[in-house]
């Protein structure tokens, strides 16, 4: 089928993100894809030559094409919409294809299937709201029907993001972790690897502090934007905190350029601990099946908190791992169901064994649920 697949940069690039995994995968399976976004910057490094039409099956086209009349009149009609996170489609695009379907085309074959793909979330309403119609009730395609469609952790969903083979991949061996990391210039003497990839967490000066006085060294990995700049933030704090226990060796931060999906995804890999941010990462650290903490995007409203519990509630998280996120996420820790707030040392003395015990139990009955393209395929198929 050929689908169009909407996007608009918010901000931080989860959208683009999400969007583009979703436009390779339908790709790889043999569909065409035509990605409408109105920032395509983040695909120079996350997709190399996805601008340059060498990624087969895609096609990325400005946001702006999508108003323009002379354009759309050549233009193939899709037999799938996809409105990424309830972004709207230009009134414009939907015109030129209510006007080729005609008046009386409401149920006919030209119809797309029009679908509003929404952010993940472990939380009940989800399930209940999962594939439901709303009717466009003005506008050019009056008449016609959107499908709400969630993302999400239970067979009840749409499913998370998987490429077909992933499930049987093997995790990363030793020898495949070293050469990954010498191919990459990480300078690595066999520390414990933890990656940061965050916003500004409210316990990082907390968590280096004690990384830097702890018996078992740590090799930092800092991705760039807000990650690099937290750090440079956190790090006087840090220093001082740990005062005369500094170990001058105990902490190493290495920067990381930024990586393309492939490299980001090996990135999660290779590394003792994950602290992932966004959607986007929170999917591909729970496919790495190793230790992880999730920076959720904070709202003002506090819906987060929310959010977060449930899906700690969901994994079936330890008191541990819920006053870890507690803090990671400046969130009183009765928010995330735990008992008290871990102090420097929790930081320092991680449970790291029993901790991707849990995460490869919960790995296992997530590779065993429909994963999102299959699900979403399915749903297409059905109302074509």
């Amino acid at each position: 089928m050929l689908w169009d697949v909407f996007c608009r940069v918010i901000d931080n690039f989860g959208d683009i993100g999400v969007c583009w995994r979703l436009c390779a995968d339908l790709a790889h399976r043999g569909h065409t894809v035509r990605l409408w976004v109105d920032d395509s910057s983040a695909l120079a490094w996350m997709a190399p030559g996805a601008r340059d039409k060498q990624w087969p099956g895609v096609t990325v086209l400005d946001w702006n094409q999508a108003s323009n009349t002379d354009f759309l009149q050549h233009l193939p009609p899709a037999d799938v919409w996809i409105e990424g996170f309830g972004c709207d489609i230009a009134t414009e695009f939907i015109a030129a294809r209510a006007h080729t379907t005609g008046a009386g085309g409401i149920n006919s074959p030209q119809t797309p299937v029009w679908v509003n793909l929404e952010y993940l979330s472990a939380e009940g309403y989800v399930e209940r709201c999962h594939a439901l119609p709303s009717p466009v009730m003005q506008g050019p395609a009056k008449g016609w029907t959107k499908h709400f469609y969630y993302p999400g952790f239970t067979t009840g969903t749409g499913g998370l993001l998987r490429e077909p083979a992933l499930p049987q991949q093997p995790d990363m061996s030793d020898a495949t972790r070293a050469e990954w990391l010498a191919a990459h210039h990480v300078p690595w003497a066999g520390e414990r690897l933890v990656s940061l990839f965050c916003y500004e967490p409210a316990a990082l000066a907390n968590a280096l502090a004690a990384w830097m006085q702890a018996d078992t060294p740590t090799l930092l990995l800092v991705t760039p934007g807000r990650a690099a700049q937290a750090i440079e933030a956190a790090l006087p704090t840090a220093r001082e905190q740990a005062g005369p226990h500094l170990r001058p060796d105990a902490l190493r931060l290495h920067h990381l350029p930024a990586l393309s999906h492939p490299d980001f995804d090996a990135l999660l890999h290779a590394c003792d601990l994950n602290l992932v941010r966004g959607e986007d990462s929170l999917v591909r650290a729970l496919w790495a099946g190793k230790p992880f903490i999730w920076h959720i995007y904070p709202q003002d409203d506090g819906a987060h908190a929310d959010k977060l519990a449930a899906f700690l509630d969901c994994m079936g998280a330890n008191n541990t791992v819920r006053q870890l996120h507690a803090a990671w996420n400046g969130l009183p820790t009765s928010a995330l169901g735990a008992a008290t707030l871990p102090g420097g040392s929790g930081w320092a003395a991680l449970p790291l064994a029993p901790w991707q015990a849990q995460v490869h139990s919960w790995r296992t009955r997530l590779r065993a649920q429909p994963d999102l393209v299959s699900t979403l395929i399915g749903f297409v198929q059905k109302r074509r």
